[in-house]
Formats: structure tokens, C-alpha cells, sequence
């Protein structure tokens, strides 16, 4: 599997002129190596150039992780006395990386990362990887499928045991510990965020954080969660209420409701990502409260809880087969309450398949 996903990044590469691609520690090196690390005080490197064989700077303590992989790779290890330096000017001598061009995770490595580069390899320069990168990672697979699915399970069911279990006057962060512990009794590996749990005028927030607020009957409570299976993210948002909301958070309810499900019934192999915003938000302008969505429909899905192919206007990525994001319309009044509807789909060869199968209607909890 690694070595035919890193066959495919060289393919890349080559197209786009890189000489060599440098890895740090997070999802685009454990999807090419199956190697996990900490990103911390001691750097980590894995260098995979196009014509040479791969070579991984690393702590001298977890040189044997790389012995799990099947990529064949030199080691350049330093211990903590050392330094790292003397291994990265090592590595960088022996891979020839002087003047050469050099493809790097612009969003994920840090200034220690490059400035070694740049020091140890003079001349080289160092360009984004990100679109050869996301290229390989936005069509899952169905090994990568399967893990989304049972993450997806997995925080359903906790949902649903949570809820159960919740009663007027529980905080906020409350519910969402009690969530915590629910995923991760139920075979949850970790977290793919912080859960959000916010009612009443802070779920007019789409990304507040629970507080200490005792939450009141009569309003909407959103939680946004997940956890991770096999390092794949689940990640989705149900909204609750105790009680009977009042006529018009009920009637936007309705509306975010039948947006969720215009944006689902619009994806399809060979549709532009921003024609899944468009068709979610159009019917939420059309019932007067356009102005009150205020993010994008919707954002890949996978190792990463936030990556391509963004669902949102001006986007005209073409979705294809085993592509995976979210669908999340939702509507915010300030001070009121806020809804959001929030599913995880997958593009299949003649439509789509939600992979979330919570209820969308709006669930009533009791209040006593």
C-alpha cells in the first residue's frame, strides 16, 4: 500500500519539478509511511526524493519505528547531546539537496525545518507540495472508507447514549465530557477535535467552546463531534433541543434541514465542489436567512478533520469517486440560537452515500 501511494507522490513530483519532497511529522507522512511521530523540540525529516532512496532524519530513541515501514529508507538519527544539526547537514549532503528543488508542507513545517534546509542544502528552494499532496490523499479508498465508517458509528452511538442520558440544567461541558467518554468507551482511538457543545446564544457561535452555562429548555443545543479510527476522522453536528423551540428557530430548523439535504442530493461524480454550496445555500436565501450563513458548506474528510476539496463558492474543483467531505449548512441569529445539520458523504461512481445515518429531524429531549 505505502509503496504504491509513494510510487504514485513521485509520479507527482516528477510533473511538478520537485527534485525531492520533505515531510515533518502529522497525516501526509503517516498516509505515504504508515510512521508516526511527535512534532516537538526534536525535529523530524523524511525525505523522499524521485530518484534516490527515501531518508528520514530522526531522534536516535525512535529510529527502530522506522523499521515498521515498507519504504526502504536511510537513517540519519542524532541524540539528545548531539544536536540535531550534524544529521540534517548529513542527510542533505548525502541526498544532494544543494540547489535543488524541494517540496514542503507549507501549512505544517515550522521555521527550524526550513531554515536547516536552507543552511545544509544552499541554494535549494523550497515550494509548496500541498496540490501534489492533497492529489493522492481526496480519493479514499476502501480500507480508508471502512475506518471512516466505523469512526462515524462509533460517535453515533455515543450521541445517542449522551442525549439519553442528558437533563435540563447539565453545562455544557458536561455534555461534552460525557460524549468524550462515550466515544472513547465505545472503541474511539481519539479525538478529531474538541467537541462542541454550546445552547442558547452561544450556539449562535458556529465554533464556540462549552462553558460552565446550565443549558435552559426551549433552546437549541448544537453539538459538533467525533472521533478517529485508524487515525480517520469522524466528524459531525446534530442539533437538540429540551423542550419546544420557539416558532421561528423551529421554522429555520426546517430550513437548515432541507439545505443539508439539497447540498447531499447535489453531489455527484463530475460536479464543481461549489455547485454542493451553492444548492445548500440557495434554499437557505430563499427562506430569508442567507445572511445568517456565514462558512462554507462543507471541507474534506480523513486523516485531517479540515482538507480538500473545500465545498465552498469559487471552488470548481470536480468532484470524483471516493472523494469524502462534510455537508454543514447552517443558520446563527445572534443572542438566539443557531442550527447546524452536519454530514459526512462520499462521492460514489453514480451519486452519493451519506456515511452518517443519524436522525436529521429535530430531536425533543425531555425536561424533566
Amino acid at each position: 500500500m505505502y509503496t504504491d501511494r509513494l510510487t504514485k507522490l513521485m509520479e507527482q513530483a516528477g510533473d511538478r519539478g520537485f527534485d525531492v519532497v520533505a515531510l515533518v511529522p502529522g497525516p501526509n507522512l503517516f498516509y505515504l509511511t504508515g510512521l508516526s511521530f511527535h512534532l516537538s523540540e526534536r525535529p523530524v525529516v523524511v525525505f523522499l526524493p524521485v530518484t534516490k532512496t527515501p531518508a528520514i532524519v530522526v531522534p536516535a530513541f525512535e529510529a527502530v519505528k522506522v523499521e515498521s515501514t515498507s519504504i526502504e529508507m536511510d537513517v540519519f538519527p542524532y541524540t539528545d547531546e548531539e544536536g540535531y544539526t550534524g544529521a540534517f547537514k548529513n542527510a542533505c549532503v548525502a541526498l544532494g539537496l544543494t540547489g535543488r528543488t524541494i517540496g514542503a508542507e507549507a501549512f505544517k513545517m515550522r521555521l527550524v525545518e526550513a531554515q536547516l534546509l536552507e543552511r545544509y542544502a544552499p541554494g535549494c528552494r523550497l515550494v509548496p507540495a500541498e496540490d501534489a499532496l492533497a492529489e493522492l490523499r481526496m480519493r479514499k479508498d476502501e480500507h480508508e472508507l471502512e475506518q471512516m465508517r466505523r469512526a462515524i458509528a462509533i460517535s453515533e452511538a455515543a450521541l445517542q447514549t449522551t442525549m439519553q442520558q442528558a437533563r435540563v440544567g447539565a453545562t455544557e461541558k458536561e455534555i461534552a465530557a460525557n460524549l468524550v467518554v462515550e466515544m472513547l468507551q465505545g472503541g474511539g482511538e481519539g479525538l478529531s477535535f474538541s467537541p462542541i457543545v454550546v445552547a442558547g446564544a452561544n450556539a449562535a457561535l458556529p465554533h464556540a467552546t462549552p462553558s460552565e452555562r446550565p443549558i435552559q429548555s426551549g433552546e437549541t443545543i448544537v453539538i459538533d463531534f467525533g472521533t478517529t479510527v485508524g487515525g480517520y476522522a469522524a466528524d459531525i453536528t446534530r442539533t437538540f433541543v429540551f423542550g419546544e423551540l420557539e416558532p421561528e428557530l423551529a421554522r429555520v430548523y426546517e430550513v437548515v434541514k432541507a439545505a443539508n439535504s439539497a447540498g447531499r442530493a447535489a453531489v455527484r461524480p463530475g460536479v464543481a465542489a461549489e455547485e454542493v454550496d451553492q444548492a445548500a445555500r440557495a434554499v437557505i436565501e430563499e427562506a430569508g436567512y442567507g445572511e445568517y450563513f456565514n462558512h462554507r458548506t462543507g471541507h474534506g474528510l480523513g486523516l485531517e478533520t479540515h482538507e480538500p476539496p473545500y465545498i465552498v463558492a469559487g471552488n470548481r474543483q470536480t468532484l470524483e469517486p471516493g472523494m469524502t467531505f462534510t455537508v454543514e449548512p447552517g443558520v446563527y441569529l445572534p443572542e438566539r440560537g443557531g442550527v447546524r445539520v452536519e454530514d459526512d458523504v462520499v462521492v460514489t461512481a453514480d451519486g452519493v452515500e451519506s456515511l452518517t445515518t443519524f436522525k436529521r429531524e429535530l430531536i425533543s429531549l425531555p425536561t424533566t
